[in-house]
């Protein structure tokens, strides 16, 4: 089946409006996680709870979050990016206002949970700039759009605590929802849409046993030190979340269109990205958590200097001010020498600020140069980690693995304010009777985080450079007779979308991958189970579209743009056999009865040698089976274990000489 092209949507709004709204969220994003932080000695008093009940005014933000990230991120892929960006950012303003006018402490934390689906946005918006801006804008874009985070932090620790004195606690959500809400009209307004998108039903399964298995994970993190590492909840926690990951894997490797493609999450590019992100949200998260205890901390304990919560909050500006700085000379870095280069500097960066850190204790000086320090180098790992991700992974499934990198750096802040926690309560100096924490505590602290961002910097170097080589121009390779057309600042790229077929119907499982005419791959992806494919393509020219699939003959098509339709279904001719000849002793043996069968007596593949002892099989999938060849007498049998796939199809067999029941085959 084909349609015509579609045709190309112009752009109303030029590139930086495009860029500094999708920024703002992030730095919505920010302040709505940190506006709560200098109220939690608050919160106690003001809603009649406990200091552990408040507790979860965090955990259930960061519990929602692991859920809906990984969710709204792979819908975002399947039916629109900005759709699903204001449907995040339509739940954090529900949430600000359920907490703002609900008035109770329950109301309080349903408000939070709601707020959790804004771990979105920056994932699902980083996604919305690699479809929207021409490539030489996607690294600034991307590193202004992770700076941003740094911006909110920065901010939200002091305005929360100003807004608190003037206006009340509730005003501290609400007026997050006003600027939030403000923000979703410019995001409607002034923000593209995608049409890339990918084909499928969405993965139920895997979206439940992989929300079970991290609400399980970072609810044994998060409350680990307050209910016991080895209590019985924490341990039941941990053992839940082992069970549900063991369900989850097979689940995904068994789906057509899986949640998290853990195929390509095994790449090397991604595995390594992904591992880095773990320990880079390690890291930052302790120059976030510690500085403003430090500078808040009592003078009586002779290194502290008893701040204010609005005057330790504002010494963290100039952090976020170093990340917007940081912005720029990423992207520059990221151009000239590529995104695991700056992936490199920046974790190194890191793990000098805390060496810094270390020793710089005595003067507020000292230590906001110090967590300067550290800023830049969060803003440049951040920056570089979405570009890596994007450039190895299909085109149509950036925003779901971004939302998976976002859950594994979430995965690492989660690790350390566990770690922080114990640590301070760990290494304490009492004077007067109160128990602080001591100076060895932080810098203890200061040492992990360092390290983490060390142990960052050694996977970073293990990451290899991107293969894809994606236009700076659409038209780089214009069919013949077509004239080269001047460089555009826009974007024109091509959704080629079909079905895989074969004469018997859909073949699912397969992998369709397009090459440019200089033989570089642009892009790839894996059919559905109903054989759908979704490719994205730079621009008119030719392409080289390669199909593969295990039990198939691969099929390779020279396709031209504009000079076919944009839906274009591969057809599979021939099957992938297994073959060969039966021998005994030297002798071809006629007759045979060869079969293929699974260890667990699923369903098997049989078939007779001919007059010459020649067999033929269809090519099995992946997996160990058993071959068994029944000699023509009907009562001598052998067989013998083979794994799938083998490294030749072509597989002659000699059978053992002897008589009966015999383990005999030679291959």
């Amino acid at each position: 089946m084909s349609t015509p092209p579609v045709a190309r949507r112009e752009r109303v709004y030029p590139d930086w409006l495009v860029i500094a709204t999708l920024a703002c969220g992030g730095i919505v994003v920010s302040l709505e996680k940190t506006a709560v932080v200098p109220l939690l000695p608050e919160y106690p008093r003001i809603f009649g709870v406990t200091s552990d009940d408040v507790s979860w005014m965090v955990t259930v933000t960061l519990l929602c979050a692991a859920v809906a990230t990984p969710i709204v991120s792979r819908l975002a892929d399947m039916f629109g990016k900005r759709r699903m960006l204001l449907l995040a950012m339509a739940m954090m303003v529900a949430g600000a206002f359920a907490a703002s006018l609900g008035g109770t402490f329950t109301w309080a934390l349903i408000g939070r949970g709601l707020q959790g689906f804004a771990g979105a946005v920056i994932p699902v918006g980083i996604s919305i700039l690699r479809d929207a801006l021409p490539q030489k804008k996607i690294a600034g874009a991307v590193s202004m759009m992770s700076a941003s985070f740094g911006i909110g932090s920065a901010l939200g620790l002091p305005l929360s605590g100003l807004i608190y004195e003037r206006l009340g606690w509730e005003a501290t959500f609400w007026v997050v929802g006003v600027i939030a809400a403000v923000l979703m009209l410019g995001v409607f307004v002034f923000v593209p849409e995608s049409d890339v998108r990918t084909p499928g039903r969405f993965d139920y399964t895997g979206a439940l046993l992989l929300s079970a298995g991290m609400t399980a994970l970072l609810l044994a993190i998060s409350k680990g030190g307050v209910w016991g590492w080895t209590s019985y909840p924490i341990i039941g926690l941990f053992t839940a979340t082992a069970i549900f990951f063991a369900l989850w894997f097979p689940a995904e490797l068994r789906s057509g269109a899986p949640l998290v493609d853990l195929r390509t999450s095994a790449r090397r590019p991604v595995l390594l990205t992904n591992a880095a992100a773990v320990l880079v949200g390690f890291s930052m998260y302790a120059n976030m958590l510690v500085t403003t205890q430090q500078l808040q901390l009592s003078p009586v304990t002779g290194f502290g200097f008893g701040l204010s919560v609005l005057g330790a909050g504002l010494t963290m500006i100039p952090s976020g001010l170093a990340m917007v700085a940081a912005a720029p000379v990423s992207a520059r870095l990221t151009n000239a020498f590529g995104a695991r280069t700056t992936l490199v500097s920046g974790c190194a960066v890191m793990a000098a600020g805390y060496a810094s850190r270390v020793l710089l204790v005595h003067s507020v000086t000292q230590i906001i140069i110090g967590a300067v320090i550290v800023s830049v180098g969060t803003a440049m790992a951040m920056a570089a980690m979405p570009t890596i991700i994007m450039s190895n992974v299909p085109l149509t499934d950036t925003a779901a693995a971004n939302g998976v990198n976002t859950l594994l750096r979430s995965v690492g802040t989660s690790t350390c304010s566990a770690a922080v926690a114990t640590i301070l309560t760990s290494l304490t100096l009492r004077v007067d009777g109160t128990v602080y924490p001591g100076l060895d505590a932080f810098r203890t602290i200061f040492v992990f985080a360092g390290l983490a961002a060390l142990l960052a910097t050694g996977v970073s170097c293990l990451v290899p450079r991107s293969q894809r080589r994606e236009a700076t121009h659409p038209q780089l390779h214009p069919a013949p007779g077509q004239e080269q057309p001047k460089p555009a600042d826009e974007k024109q790229e091509i959704m080629l979308r079909g079905r895989m077929l074969s004469d018997s119907g859909p073949v699912p499982g397969g992998t369709v991958t397009a090459l440019d005419a200089a033989g570089n791959r642009v892009d790839w992806a894996r059919a559905d189970d109903a054989g759908r494919y979704s490719v994205v393509l730079p621009g008119d020219g030719h392409y080289a579209v390669v199909a593969t699939q295990s039990a198939w003959q691969p099929v390779t098509e020279v396709l031209a743009f504009p000079g076919v339709q944009q839906e274009h279904d591969v057809r599979f001719r021939n099957r992938r056999t297994l073959s060969g000849t039966v021998r005994q002793e030297g002798r071809a043996v006629p007759a045979a009865l060869l079969i293929l069968l699974r260890p667990g007596g699923e369903a098997s593949i049989s078939t007779r040698s001919d007059d010459g002892g020649n067999y033929e099989l269809p090519l099995p999938g992946s997996g160990v089976y058993i071959l068994s060849v029944i000699e023509p007498d009907g009562s001598t049998t052998h067989s013998r274990r083979l794994s799938f796939p083998l490294a030749n199809s072509v597989v002659d067999i000699e059978l053992d000489g002897s008589r009966g029941n015999r383990t005999g085959i030679q291959i």
